[in-house]
């Protein structure tokens, strides 16, 4: 199925194919792409085949939403470990009575560690596949959550640490290149946002683990705590006997029967199988051949054309500014920002996480159903804008507390709010967004691998803030340290304006076509991307 430029749906009738006008761009622009709901005029769609289309339609995006979900389940561990280790630090700490920079490294060090499962993950994933790949994710996972679980000295919980930290270094870097490759293009950010609506679920079931269970001793707490977190990983197990294999993989290895067999289940009708399936094998044949067949996958990377340096800026970028906008220091450290807010009393303190976690899945949702509706653009503006605002009121707010210049009830109340505002922005843009546009702005030769540096950016920057949040406070206060975040935030708007193409509502293969329009600032409208398919 082509998808018609916006240029000739405004000519049809002025708004979409439900008679409404089309959704406006960023700052009132028209969007110059629509959505694959609007591609058929109303007569064409419903009953006239019986309701078959329909049904066949819904069919579909169903069983693309079933494996979504179990794709993303990887993403559940994730998000535990980030939240829960908020709270069980608290109780390690007391337990193995460990110092200041042990709590660093060991908060810090899983995503540095994870690096390692996502380089790993691109070239395992091309080798064995996607989806064998989120089984060994698992597997991985499950071992090193065991370890601490029973870990009897810090330096058992290291080793745990570093298996956990391998398997969520390869969950977290094939979630979203699996799910890109099997979602039709009107739909694709939507369901490549699920990994990070799992990862927030897991952060608030880690939130509420820490509360749950916080009422144990010490020495038993904390290790149920992270024990719990074993508990999603089994349900992969039976995920991989549902979710199919990524038909460009199985293009790229030469099956294309076996791609065209799932195509069939993930599209509407057989032309539109036989349509993707054509697109992908000339983009498979073009990555075999020609000047690319002469270099590596990291030949290419490491010496990149001006087409592909575009795309490495653009995904590895906002892989980076992601992090180092200081969301890890929020979700690791929220009790010690509400601490030193004024906050007492450590069950108040984890019930107040958990109002941080429910904002960050509540508004993920909100995401979710935007994505695809407003476009990436417009909500990167809004979530980068909003979290520099948060970021400095917070800032302000705590250095106000700590000089005494408001009244510490409004002190806390501030604090809370900024906290909770600055994770739902995160969570409504550059959270699933960031994700979303790393795993569908390469090329199929280079997507595994490149996601896989994309996800070592953003694991590499998150643990530098979470190992030097708290050395950053000693320095300079907590409010200095969210003075930076918030001028960090700040350069992440001018970034996503200057770099960050639209990429909703394209094929996986029409968005290579994006990075080459140089003379127009790597922007082309759908109907030139769709004339340019034709002619190649």
């Amino acid at each position: 199925m082509m998808l018609p430029s916006a240029e000739l749906s405004a000519a049809s009738n002025g708004g979409g194919a439900n008679g409404l006008p089309t959704l406006p761009d960023f700052m009132g622009r028209k969007s110059k792409y629509v959505r694959m709901d609007d591609v058929l005029p109303p007569e064409q769609e419903g009953e006239d085949d019986g309701g078959v289309r329909v049904r066949e339609r819904q069919s579909s995006r169903r069983y693309v939403f079933a494996c979504s979900v179990f794709a993303s389940l990887n993403s559940v561990l994730l998000g535990y470990d980030v939240g829960v280790m908020s709270g069980c630090i608290l109780f390690i700490q007391r337990d193995l009575h460990i110092n200041e920079v042990q709590q660093e490294v060991l908060v810090g060090c899983l995503s540095f560690i994870s690096l390692l499962g996502s380089l790993a993950g691109g070239r395992t994933s091309d080798a064995i596949g996607r989806k064998w790949t989120i089984g060994l994710a698992a597997v991985v996972f499950q071992a090193g959550a065991a370890v601490m679980t029973f870990a009897p000295s810090f330096r058992v919980l290291m080793i745990g640490r570093l298996l956990a930290g391998i398997g969520i270094g390869f969950g977290v870097m094939i979630a979203p290149v699996y799910i890109a490759e099997i979602s039709p293009a009107a739909s694709r950010g939507s369901f490549t946002s699920f990994p990070e609506i799992f990862i927030n679920l897991g952060i608030l079931l880690g939130y509420i683990s820490n509360y749950a269970f916080s009422g144990l001793p010490d020495h038993i707490n904390w290790r149920v705590m992270l024990a719990v977190g074993i508990l999603p990983s089994v349900s992969i197990a039976f995920a991989l006997l549902v979710i199919p294999e990524s038909p460009r993989w199985l293009v790229m290895q030469g099956r294309a029967d076996e791609a065209r067999a799932v195509l069939l289940k993930v599209t509407d009708t057989d032309d539109e199988a036989k349509e993707r399936l054509a697109e992908i094998e000339a983009a498979a044949a073009t990555s075999a051949g020609g000047k690319y067949g002469e270099k590596t996958v990291w030949q290419e990377l490491s010496r990149p054309s001006p087409v592909i340096a575009r795309m490495l800026v653009t995904g590895l970028g906002i892989q980076c500014f992601q992090q180092i906008t200081g969301i890890d220091a929020l979700v690791y450290y929220s009790p010690t920002i509400f601490r030193d807010a004024g906050i007492t009393g450590e069950s108040r303190l984890l019930a107040a996480t958990v109002a941080v976690g429910f904002f960050k899945t509540a508004f993920i949702a909100l995401a979710i159903v935007l994505i695809d509706r407003v476009g990436r653009k417009p909500l990167l503006y809004v979530s980068t804008a909003g979290m520099t605002v948060c970021l400095a009121a917070l800032s302000a707010a705590l250095f106000m507390l700590a000089r005494g210049w408001v009244p510490r009830g409004a002190g806390v109340a501030v604090a809370i709010l900024t906290v909770c505002g600055d994770v739902a922005f995160f969570s409504v843009g550059i959270g699933p967004i960031c994700w979303v546009v790393s795993s569908e702005i390469f090329p199929l030769r280079l997507r595994a691998q490149a996601a896989a540096l994309g996800a070592v950016a953003n694991r590499v920057t998150s643990g530098a803030v979470a190992m030097s949040f708290l050395s950053v406070c000693r320095a300079i206060s907590v409010a200095g340290a969210f003075a930076a975040f918030a001028v960090v935030s700040a350069l992440s708007v001018v970034f996503v304006h200057k770099f960050v193409p639209e990429t909703s509502g394209k094929t996986l293969e029409q968005i290579e076509l994006l990075f080459g329009g140089g003379d127009r600032q790597g922007e082309l409208e759908l109907g030139d991307v769709e004339q340019l398919v034709r002619k190649g």
